[in-house]
């Protein structure tokens, strides 16, 4: 599934419409019938208090159709039209004009209306926002701003319902400048857009749903639009590397995880369990001499190699007792609980040349320590791959978290692609990008991840899955997704405030069963 911003689905309408023959009156009955069955499905009782607010442009073309959709089953909706009637032009004009002449009520905004606008959302039981569509930019403008803020009164305690997307957020970038419509549902069209996932977004678009409006998702393929993919279930399932039932421990990779110090014990056994927990054949943990005792009897499970260190960081001596073993291991983790130490820098590069082309997974410290030595990825002969937050994303970049945040897609897909490696942007909404430039968002996952240690396990399901043979992109989608949707699970139970790193790794047990039995 793809998902579009404002430019991408003004191309799509206009071959649909150009190329395809389809109308755009034909397709704004089909948006707004979509519309009017969701609220039918949902509220059953043709007594239900329906309020429809719309604008003068498609968005409000839709809004026209669902009122008459509704009306013509037997509810009576209450249709608010925000503009002077002289502006509605096109298609929207089209079914404005079959209202007309249909009769069917219609009430007009002016400022001695609020009041009467006001009563009727009080008594309303479902609020509809038409107002503005993925084409609007920048702040909403009278009388919107004031309408928004009427409906948003009501967040928590009606049913609103956005049209396409909510209204004051942009399409492009989920970017909210002024105000938005809070909404409990957003259904939208061909494909979901940009600005669910982006910024302030998810926090306005509610629960949403795609609707057919007949255009075939193939007009995407045929424009040659490269666009952002969503990560399903799906395609998370046909991610995961295969388990034949004849394979055995060598069979499944054997990751190695190079990290820990004396202040982080605990973030490489994360790490190492979550790899050991998703299927890898063989885990080793790699860590300071000093706190190999605590670290190894919190997983007997995993086999540990203790390591030179000074002051409970790696020492220079560490490198060359590595170097020895490094050829076993199909997959490396580097950086999970590391820290940032004197003369770290160097002894990471250092290290990463005397690989001899495993997949690497650099994280957490790693990534700063890496910084000035970025030259390093485009000579290294097999696939990186960096994991930062937004933080560490900010000092790769040397910018503040602020511009990481606001250009999410944008500063993905730039330094994927300039430093040629595989990038998984942690964040609300995690964005993974690849050396060719393609993209792809994680629609799951909220604040139960919010702890210490989740994006440790996060690094170990993808050096799992490295290990047992999928490919850096396939990794990362399936870790991603596994990730997430593990969270969300567990926060059922758990609350979303009691979620911890080892109860994720028993949530991605489940859930992989659950996806092998599916």
């Amino acid at each position: 599934m793809f998902v579009a911003g404002r430019k991408e689905m003004q191309l799509i309408d206009q071959y649909a419409i150009e190329e395809m023959g389809l109308p755009g009156a034909v397709l704004m009955e089909n948006a707004g019938a979509r519309v009017a069955e969701e609220i039918t499905r949902c509220f059953a009782d043709k007594k239900t208090n329906i309020i429809i607010l719309a604008g003068s442009g498609n968005n409000g073309g839709d809004g026209f159709v669902a009122a008459r959709r509704l009306f013509d089953m037997g509810y009576d909706p209450c249709l608010w039209v925000l503009a002077d009637p002289s502006r509605i032009k096109g298609d929207a004009r089209i079914h404005y004009d079959v209202l007309i002449k249909r009769g069917i009520p219609i009430f007009y905004w002016d400022e001695h209306s609020i009041c009467g606008l006001q009563n009727m959302l009080e008594r309303a039981d479902v609020i509809v926002d038409a107002l503005l569509g993925t084409g609007a930019q920048g702040p909403a403008r009278e009388p919107f701003d004031k309408v928004i803020s009427l409906i948003n009164e009501h967040f928590g305690k009606k049913w609103i319902l956005a049209i396409d997307i909510p209204s004051g957020v942009n399409s492009d970038n989920g970017r909210v400048e002024g105000v938005a419509v809070k909404a409990t549902k957003t259904i939208t069209f061909v494909c979901p857009k940009k600005g669910f996932f982006l910024n302030e977004g998810p926090a306005y678009i509610g629960e949403w749903q795609t609707a057919d409006i007949s255009i075939p998702p193939m007009i995407a393929e045929t424009l040659e639009l490269k666009m952002p993919e969503l990560i399903t279930r799906s395609l998370a399932a046909v991610s995961l590397p295969g388990r034949p039932k004849t394979g055995h421990k060598g069979t499944f990779g054997h990751v190695v995880v190079i990290g820990g110090s004396h202040s982080y014990i605990g973030a490489p056994i994360f790490t190492a369990k979550a790899a050991l927990h998703s299927g890898a054949g063989l885990v080793t943990a790699a860590v300071p001499e000093r706190i190999y005792p605590l670290a190894a009897a919190q997983l007997p499970e995993a086999l540990f190699y203790p390591l030179t260190d000074h002051n409970g960081h790696f020492s220079e001596k560490a490198i060359e007792e590595l170097a020895l073993k490094l050829d076993q291991y199909d997959a490396a983790a580097i950086g999970p609980g590391m820290g940032r130490f004197q003369g770290g820098e160097q002894w990471l590069a250092a290290l990463i040349a005397k690989f001899s082309g495993q997949p690497l997974i650099i994280d957490a410290d790693a990534l700063t320590l890496l910084r000035d030595n970025l030259h390093l990825i485009g000579s290294y002969p097999g696939d990186m791959i960096f994991t930062p937050h937004p933080g560490e994303m900010a000092r790769l970049l040397n910018t503040t978290i602020k511009e990481v945040e606001i250009n999410r897609l944008e500063v993905a897909k730039s330094f994927a692609k300039e430093h040629r490696l595989h990038l998984l942007l942690k964040g609300h909404r995690t964005i993974i990008a690849t050396p060719a430039g393609d993209l792809y968002i994680n629609p799951c996952g909220h604040d139960a991840l919010g702890k210490g240690g989740s994006g440790d396990v996060l690094t170990g399901l993808i050096a799992s899955f490295l290990a047992q043979g999928a490919k850096p992109l396939e990794a990362m989608i399936s870790a991603s997704y596994l990730h997430a949707k593990a969270a969300e699970k567990k926060a059922e139970t758990l609350s979303r405030y009691g979620v911890t790193p080892l109860d994720l790794i028993v949530g991605i047990k489940e859930m992989l069963n659950e996806m092998a039995q599916s």
